[in-house]
Formats: structure tokens, sequence, C-alpha cells
């Protein structure tokens, strides 16, 4: 009798305990689900409101005294330029940060089996003489439509169907140049007078910032492929030079309307960069004075090989919807492709791309 009693009040002991542990896995159950769902539950929605278009200049030691044309702080009141023009879009997209990042260009299929130079030579020339799109109302050095012989032919497209005309007639248009002391300034003099918020980047002027018009800034940066090694000091850099994505991003600007640039051979591996970082997407209309007497800076290979890689950047940028509307064949340069006599080619060409997605 004693048995039965010891063993019932064991089996009672042992379902309570069992209870009791039953219990205790229940409420750290509910526990971990209750904090699960308090972290993913969204808080409440902050509107940020936009950057507005301008140079942001980031307190830093004035290196000079400033004059009467310098710039300390830029900032134009103005829409956010995101609206694009009334009741539609500029379809420019911005660069998806989960995008895996572009270390080569995809460059095309040799001309001929034979790698020659004349193969290739005759290939990039027709591809770069021969426009891919047409466009009705071109306009040369700017808004003005003035043009001087002795100007470049800066040109853009301001038909209808792309965006850079709505763009102009709402005054939210923004031009980059880039340039290495030029003193041809007549576009984008032009461009700023026509209602365009124009920056001009050139490393030779005298201070850092010049506000020049009402419009028109000039800054002491050279546009470069590759931004400054951390490593050196900035006081002994020769130049101060940064990659465009960058300057985008210190800018606060995500889109550019009008891309000009004259490089003096360095072209290529900015361009390079561009399509690499993703920035073409966020450039409306290219301008570009390109340079064939010799290949480049840091574009190494025999001379077939060159020209297969000049070829292969611009099929990148007809592979993101940007069509050659305008060329020019400079005369008044040596007329002369890689130190050869090729096809009466010139060693210097002026080319604009319209972005066809921006329409």
């Amino acid at each position: 009798m004693l048995r039965r009693e010891v063993r019932l009040r064991w089996r009672t002991c042992t379902l309570r305990l069992l209870a009791l542990c039953l219990a205790a896995l229940l409420c750290t159950h509910l526990s971990a689900e209750l904090r699960r769902k308090s972290l993913t539950q969204p808080g409440p929605i902050v509107k940020v409101p936009p950057k507005e278009p301008g140079v942001e200049l980031y307190n830093r030691r004035i290196e000079e005294v400033p004059s009467k044309r310098q710039v300390i702080y830029v900032r134009r009141n103005s829409k956010a330029a995101s609206q694009g023009r009334p009741g539609g879009s500029t379809g420019v997209r911005r660069r998806d940060p989960l995008q895996p990042a572009r270390w080569y260009i995809d460059l095309q299929p040799w001309a001929d089996p034979s790698h020659s130079l004349e193969d290739e030579a005759r290939r990039f020339l027709h591809y770069i003489t021969k426009s891919q799109i047409a466009c009705p109302h071109l306009v040369t050095n700017g808004l003005t439509d003035h043009y001087v012989d002795s100007v470049k032919p800066w040109t853009v497209c301001l038909d209808n169907k792309f965006s850079l005309a709505h763009q102009i007639r709402s005054k939210q248009c923004r031009v980059y140049s880039l340039g290495l002391g030029d003193d041809d300034n007549i576009f984008e003099f032009s461009m700023a007078s026509g209602g365009c918020e124009v920056h001009r980047f050139d490393p030779s002027i005298p201070s850092p910032h010049i506000h020049e018009a009402e419009r028109l800034w000039h800054h002491r940066l050279s546009v470069d492929w590759r931004d400054p090694n951390p490593a050196i000091a900035p006081h002994r850099l020769h130049s101060n030079t940064k990659k465009l994505k960058t300057i985008l991003n210190e800018f606060g600007h995500w889109k550019i309307d009008v891309l000009k640039a004259d490089m003096e051979s360095a072209e290529w591996k900015i361009l390079e960069n561009l399509i690499l970082e993703g920035v073409m997407e966020q450039i409306g209309q290219l301008v570009l004075e390109i340079h064939l007497h010799w290949p480049g800076f840091e574009v190494s290979g025999n001379d077939s090989s060159v020209v297969r890689y000049w070829y292969s950047l611009f099929k990148e940028l007809e592979h993101k919807d940007f069509k050659l509307f305008f060329t020019y064949k400079d005369l008044t340069k040596p007329q002369i492709f890689l130190k050869k006599d090729l096809f009466n080619a010139s060693s210097c060409y002026i080319l604009s791309w319209v972005n066809t997605r921006w329409t």
C-alpha cells in the first residue's frame, strides 16, 4: 500500500514538472515572437525634403582671400530636379545599389580574323562619322545658336521628343563642362544665359570656386577616372582630381542634362569609368571631343587592340540607349590616326550623343 502511494506521488510530481517545463517553453516562444514583430514593424514615415540643386561647400579652411567673384556657398532656390518636366519624366534612373560593380568593359569581336589595324580603323571611323539618329533641331555653341568658325561646334539636340528642350523651358537643366584650361567658353556662357545651371571644371582657375554669372560656376577640379590615393596628403597632390561620380555625390546632384568634355586624350579612361560605375544613366546628352593621334592616357596594347577598345566603348554607349546625332571632323588638327596616315582621318573629332531613355 505504501509502495503504491509513493508511486502515485512520484507520477504526480513528474506531471507537474512536465507542465511547468511546457509552460516555460511556451512563454519563451511567445516572448521571442513578440520581440520579432516589434523589430520588423515599420516605424513612422519621416519625409525628408529633397536636396536643392547647387553646390554644398562644407566647412573648410579658406585657402585664399575671397574676391568679389569667389563662391563660398552656392545654392539655388528651385524645384527639386527629380520632378522632371511637367506631366512627364526625364527617364533618368538611379543606379541600383544591389547591382554588382563592373570591372571591365565588354570588348567587341575583332573586325576581321586578321586583327589588322586597317580593318579596325575602317570600322571605327565608319561608326563615328555616321549619325545614328536624326535631330531636326540642332543648336551649336549653346542656346544662342551663334556659330563662329574659329570656335569648336559643341552641339546639342533640342528636339521636343527629348527632355533637354523641356528642362530648359522649365529652368531645370544642368550642364557639366569638363576641360583643361581651354579659353573657349562660349558654350558654357550661352547655356547659362539660356537658363541652365552650368558647372565648369578646370584645374587651372585661380580660386577653388568662382561664381561667374547667375547660373555659371567654375570649380578648380580635374575630373579623372580614379579618386586620389587616400594615403597621399591632400597638400602634396599636384591637383585636385576626383571621379565624376564622387563630384555628383558631393554636390548633391543626381542627373546631368548635358555633359561636355574636352579632356585632351583622358576622355577614353574617363568614359570607361562612367560606363563601369553606371554614371552614364544619369546623363541626358554627351558632347565629347575625342583624340586619335595616340592611344590616350593609360590605354595599352598594340594599335589594333587600342582601336578595338575605342570602338567597344562607343558600343557600350549604344547598349545604354545613347544614339549619335552629330559628328564633326576637325580639319584644323593634324590628319593622322595613331601617328599614321589612314583613310584621310583627322586626329580630332567632336561627337554628340543623346540618351533616348530621356524622353
